[in-house]
């Protein structure tokens, strides 16, 4: 059964290898940020980003995109990683939108690798933001949960 988020909210994650989906009918840019028990995010080497897709256990879309599917382990993801933030960015410089408030809502759905959804969330009230943490999978007391930020 698929738990739908809003804000603020959070499910557990029985397992390791996921895949974020994200649709978001225009293009975005979805980047994943690695980040310490304190969240902090220790330099680029920690962020998955288009212009370098892959970290220990996160792989991103190379390019901006409507739709993103995000691959996710988390057993590979190290040891001193206790959180993976997931942002999402309306390209800079182009002819689209240059505010989430004037696209339909972003949806984000955590699946398994089989393709059951385990959690979804639509971030809403969205305005004059160009950038957005989508949601957070976040290690508490060595197991993982997923949480709708937006």
């Amino acid at each position: 059964m698929t738990a739908e988020l809003v804000r603020g909210q959070n499910h557990p994650l029985s397992q390791a290898r996921l895949e974020i989906r994200i649709s978001a009918g225009t293009p975005t840019v979805a980047v994943a940020a690695l980040g310490d028990e304190n969240g902090r995010i220790h330099g680029v080497e920690w962020v998955a980003h288009p212009g370098a897709p892959t970290q220990p256990g996160l792989e991103v879309s190379r390019q901006a995109a409507a739709d993103h599917r995000l691959a996710v382990d988390l057993d590979a993801v190290p040891e001193a990683v206790h959180r993976v933030s997931v942002l999402l960015a309306l390209p800079a410089g182009g002819t689209g939108p240059v505010r989430f408030g004037a696209v339909a809502a972003p949806f984000v759905a955590v699946t398994g690798l089989g393709g059951d959804e385990v959690a979804s969330y639509t971030i809403t009230g969205l305005e004059a933001e160009s950038a957005v943490v989508a949601l957070e999978l976040y290690r508490r007391q060595d197991a993982w949960k997923v949480r709708a930020v937006g």
